[in-house]
C-alpha cells in the first residue's frame, strides 16, 4: 500500500481495537465463516463501528479541496514525464475530433469491464449524422478474464464474427470498401499511434497471462484473422476518450469525459503546447484529448481499515486506489465488509455469523442501489437482500436500516471523492487557459452504468462540485449523460481516421 494519509485521521475506538484482537480472521477469508456471534454483544455494539464509518466516510469540504489540488498537481507531473507522478496522463494521438462531416458504415467494439459491446453505425454527414446503429453485449465469463492473450481475444473476435453476420440491409457498405473499427480499450496503455498501443498493465478485476507489454490491437488482428473476419482497426481509443468524442459531436462545449462504472477514468482535452513530454513531437499550436488514467491516484485519499484490507487482498494490491473506493467493482464489497466487522461485535444479524457474508464480493453495487431505492416503512427489499445475497436467516428492522446506512456512508463518500476529482481536473484546466473553462459553459461527459442507475451516487458527486466550485461558477459546469458514448464515440472516430479516405 503507498503512503496516503487519510484525509480524516481518527484512532480507532476502543471497541473496534479489542475486537480487531479477537477477531478470527480475514474479513475476506473463510476463517470469518465459522464466528459465533452469540456470545459477543447486542445489535448495539455495532453502533460505534458505524459512528466511526460516518466520520471516515464524510468528504468535509477541506478534505475535497485537498483532494482536487493533489489531483492537479498529480496531472501536470504526468505531463511533464513519463513516470513522474502517479497518473500515467497518456496521449490519445487524437489531434481531430468527428467535425459531422464523416459518411458511411463504421463498427466499434468497446472492453472495458466484466462485459464487452459490439456495435454498429451508418453515418450520414452533417444533414443526416446518426442514421442508424445497432448493437449487442456479451458477458465476459470469469475464466476468459483470468485465461490467456488468445483466450480473451478469440472470444472477444468470436462475438465480433457473429455480430457481423447479422448486418441487415439497414446497413450499407460501399463497394470495394473494407469493414472498418474503433477498438475501445479500458486499460492502461502506452499509445502509440491512432492504431496502436501497449497494454500497460490489467486493471478492474482482470488478469489475463501474456498481454502486457504487446500491442492490443495486434492482438484483436490476430484473433480477427484466425476467426476469418475481414476487418480492420482504424482506432484505438480508452472509453473515456470515445466518450468524450462521442459527446463532443452532439455539443461542442464538452471538454471533459469521466466513466463510472465498473472501473473509473477520466480524460479531458488538452492544449499541445502545454504539453512537456511530447515537445520533441514538434506538434504546434492545437489539442490533443489526455487519458489521465485517474484510477491509480491516491495522494491523501480517506482510507478505512476496510478499504485497506481489500487492496491487500485484491489481484493489484497498492494500486488503482481511487478506482478501488469510486468505482462499481467494489462499493458493494467494502460495505460488505463493513458488515462482516458489525456481524463480528455484534448479533445483529443474529446468534451465528451469516456464512455467506463471508463470501468476497457477494454483495454488489446493484444491491447497494435496490436497497437505497426501497422506500418502504419496513425495508421490505433490504431484507430481501440480506437474506437472499448474504444469508441473514432473520434481519430485524434495526439490522436493515444500519445495512442501509453503511450502503449510504460509502456511496456518498464514493460520489464526493469523484466530484473532487472532476474538479481538479476542471480547476487544472482553468489554469491552463487562463481564466476559459469557468467563465463560459463547459460540459462534462459522463458515462457507465454507475453513473447511470445510482441516483445517490449522481446526486453526491454532484453536490462535492457545487460545493467546492461555489453557486457562480458551478453555474457553468453542465454535467450530462451520454449514455453508450464510449461505443459511438470509438465508431466516430475510426470514421475520422479512415484508412479507406
Amino acid at each position: 500500500m503507498p503512503a496516503a494519509a487519510a484525509a480524516l485521521p481518527v484512532p480507532a475506538t476502543p471497541v473496534a481495537q479489542a475486537q480487531q484482537q479477537r477477531r478470527p480472521g480475514s474479513r475476506g477469508g473463510a476463517a470469518a465463516a465459522v464466528v459465533r456471534c452469540s456470545a459477543v454483544a447486542p445489535a448495539s455494539a455495532a453502533t460505534p463501528v458505524l459512528a466511526d464509518l460516518r466520520l471516515r466516510c464524510a468528504g468535509p469540504l477541506p478534505a475535497l479541496r485537498r483532494l482536487a489540488d493533489a489531483m492537479a498537481v498529480e496531472m501536470r507531473a504526468g505531463l511533464a514525464a513519463d513516470g513522474a507522478g502517479e497518473l500515467k496522463m497518456i496521449p490519445s494521438h487524437v489531434y481531430s475530433l468527428p467535425t459531422g462531416n464523416e459518411t458511411g458504415l463504421f463498427y466499434a467494439l468497446d472492453l472495458g469491464g466484466t462485459n464487452f459491446r459490439v456495435l454498429r453505425v451508418q453515418l450520414g454527414g452533417k444533414d443526416k449524422r446518426i442514421i442508424d446503429t445497432e448493437f449487442e453485449q456479451v458477458s465476459i465469463p470469469n475464466e476468459i478474464m483470468h485465461g490467456t492473450t488468445e483466450d480473451l481475444f478469440d472470444f472477444i473476435a468470436s462475438g465480433l464474427s457473429r455480430f457481423v453476420a447479422t448486418e441487415s440491409d439497414k446497413f450499407h457498405l460501399p463497394q470495394g470498401r473494407k469493414r472498418e473499427i474503433g477498438f475501445t480499450f479500458s486499460f492502461p496503455v502506452n499509445q502509440t499511434s491512432i492504431d496502436s498501443g501497449i497494454l500497460i498493465k490489467w486493471t478492474k478485476g482482470f488478469a489475463v497471462s501474456g498481454t502486457a507489454g504487446k500491442d492490443v490491437v495486434a492482438c484483436l488482428n490476430a484473433a480477427m484473422e484466425r476467426k476469418g473476419l475481414d476487418m480492420r482497426v482504424s482506432a484505438l481509443v480508452n472509453d473515456t476518450v470515445g466518450a468524450l468524442a462521442g459527446a463532443h459531436y452532439w455539443d461542442d462545449d464538452v471538454m471533459v469525459a469521466v466513466i463510472l462504472g465498473t472501473g473509473t477514468n477520466a480524460c479531458y482535452i488538452q492544449r499541445t503546447e502545454a504539453i512537456p513530454k511530447l515537445q520533441h513531437l514538434v506538434l504546434g499550436t492545437g489539442n490533443t484529448i489526455i487519458n489521465t488514467e485517474w484510477g491509480a491516484f491516491s495522494d491523501g485519499l480517506p482510507l478505512t481499515e476496510f478499504d485497506r484490507e481489500m487492496d491487500d487482498e485484491s489481484i493489484n494490491p497498492g494500486e488503482q486506489i481511487f478506482e478501488k473506493m469510486i468505482s462499481g467493482m467494489y462499493l458493494g464489497e467494502i460495505v460488505r465488509r463493513v458488515l462482516v466487522k458489525m456481524a463480528e461485535v455484534s448479533d445483529l444479524f443474529g446468534h451465528s455469523f451469516p456464512k455467506k457474508l463471508a463470501e468476497p464480493f457477494v454483495l454488489r453495487t446493484p444491491h447497494l442501489c435496490a436497497m437505497q431505492q426501497d422506500n418502504s416503512d419496513n425495508l421490505g427489499e433490504v431484507e430481501s437482500i440480506l437474506c437472499d445475497v448474504i444469508g441473514v436467516s432473520q434481519a430485524s428492522l434495526e439490522a436493515r436500516r444500519v445495512a442501509v446506512e453503511v450502503a449510504d456512508c460509502i456511496i456518498r463518500r464514493g460520489g464526493r471523492l469523484a466530484g473532487a476529482g472532476i474538479v481538479g481536473i476542471l480547476e487544472k484546466m482553468e489554469n491552463d487557459s487562463k481564466g476559459k473553462i469557468f467563465g463560459r459553459r463547459t460540459a462534462v461527459a459522463m458515462d457507465g452504468r454507475l453513473y447511470e442507475n445510482y441516483p445517490q451516487y449522481r446526486r453526491y458527486m454532484k453536490e462535492a462540485v457545487v460545493e467546492l466550485l461555489g453557486p457562480e461558477l458551478s453555474n457553468h459546469i453542465v454535467i450530462e449523460h451520454t449514455k453508450d458514448g464510449s461505443g459511438i464515440g470509438a465508431a466516430l472516430l475510426a470514421a475520422a481516421n479512415s484508412k479507406c479516405v
